[in-house]
């Protein structure tokens, strides 16, 4: 698998695994995780800081990775850290998300921080157990905003792996 950083030109093939992912996502029934469909600007600025990667297998995009050195959702935990978000692969790549966040755990190594860092939505128990074996560690549960303004609290649990 050969990963690079995307460009904005990029931008639709970053958006077309995330909301493929997205969508088998709520075909599981995990509808809180991420939005049914993502909106550019929720992408772009990371594209254009060069924090998205796109990987790719014999040329073809199949998954996308954002790390990035900074998230407000972590402003009380104390120490340096990787933050990983938008983690996603192509349905016809599953399972090359294990080699995706082990490159985001040796890039995070490399920039000598003490932790990595994510969040998935609490009730995502399948992706919580996959962090939870992988050595990540719970540090809590925290409430994000709510998708609809009517709509239930969507609370995310954060995980870190110490480096």
């Amino acid at each position: 698998m050969q990963l690079d950083i995307a460009s904005l030109a990029e931008l639709e093939e970053v958006l077309g695994v995330l909301d493929e992912a997205a969508g088998w996502l709520k075909e599981v029934g995990v509808d809180d995780q991420w939005p049914p469909r993502f909106r550019p600007g929720m992408v772009a600025p990371a594209v254009e800081r060069g924090e998205t990667w796109l990987a790719r297998v014999d040329g073809a995009v199949v998954g996308t990775i954002t790390l990035d050195w900074d998230d407000p959702l972590w402003a009380d935990a104390e120490g340096t850290a990787g933050y990983v978000h938008r983690l996603a692969v192509r349905r016809s790549a599953a399972g090359r998300g294990a080699w995706l966040l082990d490159w985001a755990v040796g890039a995070t190594r490399e920039q000598e921080r003490e932790f990595v860092r994510l969040d998935c939505a609490r009730s995502n128990r399948r992706l919580r157990s996959y962090y939870e074996d992988r050595g990540f560690q719970h540090h809590g549960d925290v409430p994000v905003g709510r998708r609809e303004q009517d709509g239930p609290m969507i609370w995310m649990s954060r995980y870190q792996l110490p480096l």
